[in-house]
């Protein structure tokens, strides 16, 4: 039997407000067993909280997101780093944070992500980055500040070089519907050559569709659609892999895994 956890889904987001009773049972159907819904802003955290409430088989995690550190002051980094303290089991990363070339100033953006690096280390908690066009600067800011905890790059999209240097610092990487994509040959030829005990399954649904899912579609249970392309770029049967998959995310998200 297929047992899929998603290790990075927005299932708060308003396109899920009333679907989401539904989109879960589709999940469900298709083996997915858990998901993790990360929080990108304080205005959401209440939000994420509340959705997450609603199932015990969903967790999530509070953070600031790049696209969003211009909402945000200091008094917020107090705040994020007050919720976490108060260690909600539900509560099980600090994220998303990171860095994005392609939206807003990355100089803005630096010293917000590795306030949270340092607030995740000083709390022991695993901690999920956002990182677009900047696996390099990822890699740095964590190779200088060696933070000892479970670390994933979500999201990843990148060359077999970023992405070993990357697995190289023991991060974990979360692999999404960009290898559905023919398109997508250098991602799906970095992904085929990475180990796998470095790489977990995610949606970042409503975001990242697979192939063949409009933008803005995208769903939980396409998580096997990308099990079965992952499946296939590495040459293994689905159910040996989704089974090193889940050991995979209950390494990074410290679940005992049975």
């Amino acid at each position: 039997m297929i047992r899929l956890v998603d290790a990075h889904c927005h299932f708060d987001f308003p396109v899920f407000r009333d679907t989401r009773s539904e989109a879960w049972q589709r999940a469900r159907q298709a083996g997915v067993e858990r998901l993790v819904i990360p929080g990108v802003r304080q205005a959401d955290w209440e939000r994420v909280i509340r959705v997450a409430a609603e199932c015990e088989d969903w967790w999530y995690c509070l953070g600031i997101h790049p696209w969003f550190v211009g909402e945000h002051d200091d008094g917020s980094l107090k705040a994020l780093e007050c919720r976490l303290r108060q260690l909600d089991p539900r509560c099980i990363a600090l994220g998303e944070c990171g860095l994005d070339r392609l939206h807003g100033d990355l100089e803005r953006q630096l010293p917000w992500f590795e306030a949270q690096v340092d607030i995740a280390a000083a709390l022991d908690m695993p901690l999920i980055i956002h990182s677009v066009r900047t696996h390099d600067e990822v890699a740095a800011v964590l190779r200088r500040k060696r933070p000892d905890i479970p670390v994933l790059v979500h999201g990843f999209s990148g060359s077999y070089e970023q992405g070993r240097a990357l697995v190289d610092l023991g991060c974990f990487l979360g692999i999404g519907g960009v290898i559905t994509h023919d398109r997508a040959r250098k991602t799906r030829s970095a992904v085929s050559r990475l180990p796998v005990d470095h790489l977990v399954l995610e949606t970042d649904a409503p975001d990242m569709p697979p192939a063949g899912v409009a933008k803005g579609g995208n769903e939980p249970a396409n998580l096997r659609k990308i099990l079965t392309s992952l499946a296939g770029l590495l040459g293994r049967g689905e159910e040996d892999l989704a089974a090193a998959l889940r050991r995979n995310v209950g390494s990074l998200y410290r679940w005992p895994v049975d």
